[in-house]
């Protein structure tokens, strides 16, 4: 694979531009001997003139081609136009289902705003409490009810002796 350094010119900016025209034989005669004198001396310009050279010799060598009969562009606009329709026919085959894509795509989209839609402005807000919750006391029904508490420390002792039954 060629690189970019192969494809640098190794031909000075000032003579290479003269190459295509002194081998035409276009270039005055001054520049002509000016540009010789260099190219003996420098070798980038040198094979420059000799790859010129060698690109010249091969146009030259083909055969120029035929210039296109007047029926050339309507036969090209005819090959196109049954490309065109061959390619409308394979096209017609899937748009069913490229119909169906296009709406299933739009549903999506539409579903997905409305999710998002919900979540930035309805699913932040709190909800309501529906159910309350409320202590309930559970009594054993082998127990008394328990008494309240007592006032003095007299009661205290009266409520431990009725418990205890004088058993201590």
């Amino acid at each position: 694979m060629a690189t970019d350094a192969e494809f640098k010119s190794a031909a000075c900016a000032k003579y290479e531009p003269l190459l295509e025209d002194y081998l035409s034989g276009e270039l005055n005669i001054a520049d002509a001997k000016s540009a010789a004198e260099h190219w003996k001396s420098c070798a980038g310009c040198r094979e420059a003139l000799e790859a010129a050279a060698a690109s010249t010799r091969l146009l030259r060598a083909a055969a120029p081609s035929p210039e296109p009969s007047p029926a050339f562009a309507r036969t090209v606009m005819a090959r196109i136009r049954a490309a065109q329709e061959q390619a409308a026919d394979r096209a017609g085959f899937w748009q069913p289902f490229v119909s169906v894509g296009w709406r299933f795509a739009a549903t999506a989209a539409l579903a997905l705003v409305a999710m998002l839609t919900y979540d930035a402005g309805w699913g932040n807000r709190s909800q309501p409490n529906i159910a309350e919750v409320r202590p309930t006391v559970v009594h054993d029904i082998f127990s008394p009810e328990p008494a309240g508490a007592p006032a003095s420390a007299d009661e205290g002792l009266l409520m431990v002796a009725e418990t205890t039954h004088g058993s201590n």
